[in-house]
């Protein structure tokens, strides 16, 4: 028998996922080393990301994260009840929705651009004249992809509710490939412009390679823009998690606002590489494992099933908590000369860069609980609580930005890095929250502490193994890998336990 076919749905799903965004991090991670050799830090790689803020807002609250986490469940029950065409038939009046929305927005933004970028609440008004014009010329053209991604999005939901998770998984990683022809192909000829036209075509890979399974579930298109009551009923659970959504990327442009004040050549791109790094681990783990509980979970919760509802996220939870904490720990202490040969940003860059990573990394844990958690509510189409999180979240966050800007702006991005450790407070807040709402189980709060005592041991153990091999007569690089693997292999018989659950999550 395949080994591979004795685990649990949910373990298998979570692999495959693992896999694809495993796929998709190393071709991230190809892209931003072409781009970093292309560019360095520099202004027009600092205009570039800060270009993508106001798309990537519009995509997560018309399309993407927005609707995609409150819809699954909503899909879910229609399928479950009511069968395929009424489910197509929802999912389409949602879509159009959603695009003619997107439609009208990027609308607004390209003709407010200007305004958008200089002003002082705006996303870089601590950039000079010829950097600022830069800006509104990349993020208009930038709002082409995301028209794009209004389709994707929902489609990747549709995909994701009839259990189909393998070309959801695959278009992240033809979206980077196609940014990596940009940066390979069009930026040599078109400057910082032939990255936008990167971002272009994997947004067209990126819903292209879904198409197919459309078709492959009978996908029927209706061409109405008319509000039914399904559709009534779907905007008012979308309505708080379009609010979440909006405080949270509010976040990222508060981030590069603040950023943009530090006079720190390379600060934002800083944040935004070391955000990527630490997304990666959290994506392995705590994107995979909640993407692909949250159709079980949700299913559950329509059946009101609590005491399993309740059984599998324990699992999660215990599962991330052990994982995540001493993967920070050995990652922390092997960063520098990892991050030196993959972007030679030189000494200076090298030290920013890492010390920004390192404080992403302090709130590992926190981010991957908080992905679980976050779906847990809206298995249970409750809304509100994850964005009376966020509020409490971007109240923290904010607080520290502003202070490390004022008191301790020497030292610069990494200070506003670690402010993001308000991501582990929202994750207290909703377990609490979560709790109330489930049936006593006192196995979970035990169960949690154990994982949580496993955890902060194996990090220990795992970061100064780490440490050791950096006394090794070798060259960085090689302290850097074996000290990795050292770190892990001492950790692990500490996490057996964790370990078998997550093969065996159901």
């Amino acid at each position: 028998m395949n080994p591979f076919s004795r685990l649990s749905f949910l373990t298998r799903t979570s692999l495959l996922l693992g896999f694809f965004f495993a796929l998709d991090k190393v071709l991230a991670f190809l892209r931003a080393i072409l781009v970093a050799r292309i560019f360095g830090l520099s202004f027009e790689l600092d205009a570039f990301n800060v270009a993508n803020n106001l798309p990537d807002l519009l995509f997560a609250l018309i399309s993407g994260g927005a609707l995609a986490m409150a819809f699954i469940p909503l899909l879910t029950e229609k399928r479950t009840l009511q069968g395929e065409a009424a489910t197509w038939d929802l999912f389409s009046r949602v879509a159009n929705l959603a695009f003619t929305l997107t439609a009208i927005l990027a609308v607004g933004i390209a003709w407010f651009a200007p305004q958008i970028v200089r002003s002082e609440i705006g996303i870089a008004p601590g950039f000079s004249p010829q950097q600022q014009r830069l800006i509104v010329s990349l993020m208009r053209l930038n709002l082409i992809a995301t028209l794009i991604f209004s389709m994707s999005g929902l489609v990747m939901a549709a995909l994701q509710a009839h259990q189909h998770f393998l070309t959801p998984a695959m278009a992240p990683s033809l979206y980077n490939i196609g940014q990596i022809f940009g940066a390979l192909f069009l930026a040599p000829r078109f400057g910082v412009h032939g990255l936008v036209y990167g971002v272009i075509l994997g947004a067209v890979l990126h819903l292209g390679v879904q198409i197919p399974a459309l078709l492959r579930y009978r996908f029927r298109w209706t061409p109405s823009l008319r509000p039914d009551p399904a559709v009534i009923e779907s905007l008012r659970i979308f309505a708080p998690r379009l609010l979440t959504m909006f405080l949270i990327q509010l976040m990222f442009i508060a981030r590069d606002n603040l950023a943009s004040r530090l006079n720190q050549v390379g600060a934002i791109s800083a944040l935004t590489y070391g955000w990527m790094i630490m997304q990666v681990p959290e994506t392995l783990l705590g994107t995979a494992l909640a993407t692909a509980l949250l159709p079980t979970l949700s299913e559950y919760a329509s059946r009101r099933e609590w005491e399993a509802f309740q059984r599998v996220l324990s699992q999660a939870l215990k599962v991330l908590i052990a994982l995540t904490l001493p993967l920070a720990a050995v990652l922390s202490i092997v960063l520098p000369p990892l991050l030196e040969f993959a972007f030679g940003f030189g000494s200076a860059g090298t030290s920013l860069l890492s010390w920004t990573t390192r404080a992403y990394l302090i709130t590992l844990c926190g981010y991957a609980l908080q992905e679980v958690l976050a779906r847990a509510f809206y298995a249970r189409k409750e809304p509100w609580p994850p964005f009376y999180g966020v509020i409490v979240r971007m109240v923290i966050y904010l607080s520290l930005g502003i202070l490390a800007l004022r008191v301790f702006a020497g030292v610069g991005a990494p200070l506003i890095a670690l402010a993001e450790i308000a991501l582990t407070v929202e994750a207290l807040l909703l377990f609490l929250w979560l709790r109330k709402r489930l049936p006593p189980l006192q196995s979970i709060r035990d169960d949690i502490l154990s994982a949580l005592g496993h955890g902060l041991a194996a990090a220990a153990i795992g970061a100064g193994g780490a440490w050791l091999a950096f006394l090794l007569p070798l060259s960085p690089l090689w302290q850097a890998m074996i000290g990795t693997g050292l770190g892990v292999s001492l950790s692990y018989p500490l996490l057996r336990r964790e370990i078998h659950q997550a093969m065996h999550l159901r």
